[in-house]
C-alpha cells in the first residue's frame, strides 16, 4: 500500500490516545475505526500508572471532499447481513441487482484509487443461503491488502458500508451488495459455519448452553442461519457492544 492506514496511539485515557492519534493522522473522528488495545490503569499514589494504548484504523475515502459530500449527504443506510433482526428485503430483479452491481464496482475503483490501493475488482451474483436476499459479490484482489480487511474484518466493514452507501445513492435505492478481499468473508465464513455446527453438538451432548465468543454483527447472523433449521438448539445474542455473542441453547424434547 502506498499509505499507513493505522497507528496506534498512547495517551493518559482513551479519549486524549483518539484525540493524539487523530492529530497525529490529520484527520476527523468519523475517519477512524478505534480498536482499544490497552485500558488506563492507576496505582496508590499515582505510582506506576498505565496508559491508554489505541489503534486507529483510517477510512481514506472522505478525506476526498466529493466523495465525504456524497456520503454525509445521505442518511446512514441499513447495513444488509450486519444486522440480526432486519427488515424483509424488498424484492429486486435480476436486472435492478446487475446494475447495481455495475454502479457499485465503479464506486468501489474510485474508492480504492481515492486510497492509494492498487488493486482489481470483479463483481458476481452470489450464491446465497437461506434467509438471505439476492445480491452480488464485489472481490476486491491484490498483493498486500490484509491493512484492508482490518481487525476482524472491521476496516473491510467500513469500506462495505461507504461503498453501499455511495452507490445507493447514485442509483435511488437500496444497493445489495457485499464486498470481500481476496476471499476473505468467504474462508471466514466456512470457518464460521463449521463452528456453529460443532458448537451445537457439544450443546446437545452436555445438555446445556454453550456461549461463543464475542463476533461482529454480520458474524453473528451467519451463526443464526447456519442454526436456525436445526430442530435440537436454538440461538440467541447476549451481551452490549463489542461483546455481543451468540449462545447456543439445547431444546427440550417434547413431552409424551
Amino acid at each position: 500500500m502506498s499509505q499507513q492506514l493505522s497507528i496506534e496511539s498512547v495517551g493518559a485515557d482513551i479519549e486524549s490516545a483518539i484525540a493524539k492519534g487523530i492529530q497525529e493522522l490529520g484527520v476527523s473522528r468519523d475517519q477512524v475505526i478505534v480498536e482499544v488495545l490497552e485500558e488506563p490503569s492507576r496505582r496508590l499514589l499515582g505510582l506506576g500508572a498505565k496508559p491508554a494504548r489505541v489503534r486507529l484504523t483510517v477510512i481514506r475515502a472522505p478525506e476526498t471532499p466529493a466523495l465525504a459530500a456524497e456520503a454525509n449527504a445521505s442518511e446512514p443506510a441499513t447495513h444488509l447481513f450486519e444486522d440480526e433482526e432486519e427488515e424483509a428485503a424488498e424484492p429486486v430483479s435480476e436486472q435492478e441487482l446487475a446494475e447495481a452491481a455495475r454502479v457499485g464496482e465503479a464506486v468501489l475503483r474510485k474508492l480504492l484509487q481515492r486510497m492509494g490501493i492498487r488493486a482489481s475488482v470483479s463483481a458476481h451474483p452470489a450464491q446465497n443461503q437461506s434467509g438471505e436476499p439476492q445480491h452480488w459479490t464485489l472481490n476486491v484482489h491484490g498483493k498486500d491488502l490484509d491493512e484492508l480487511v482490518g481487525r476482524r474484518g472491521e476496516t473491510l466493514a467500513a469500506l462495505q458500508y461507504l461503498t453501499r452507501l455511495i452507490t445507493s445513492r447514485e442509483i435511488g435505492r437500496r444497493a445489495y451488495l457485499v464486498v470481500d478481499v481476496n476471499g476473505y468473508k468467504a474462508r471466514r465464513e466456512q470457518v464460521l459455519r463449521r463452528l456453529a455446527l460443532l458448537m451445537a453438538e457439544q450443546a446437545i451432548q452436555r445438555g446445556r448452553t454453550v456461549a461463543m465468543e464475542p463476533m461482529p454483527p454480520h458474524e453473528r447472523r451467519i451463526i443464526h442461519l447456519t442454526l436456525k433449521d436445526n430442530p435440537h438448539v436454538s440461538t440467541q445474542s447476549i451481551g452490549e457492544g463489542d461483546g455481543r455473542k451468540v449462545t447456543i441453547v439445547p431444546r427440550r424434547p417434547q413431552q409424551p
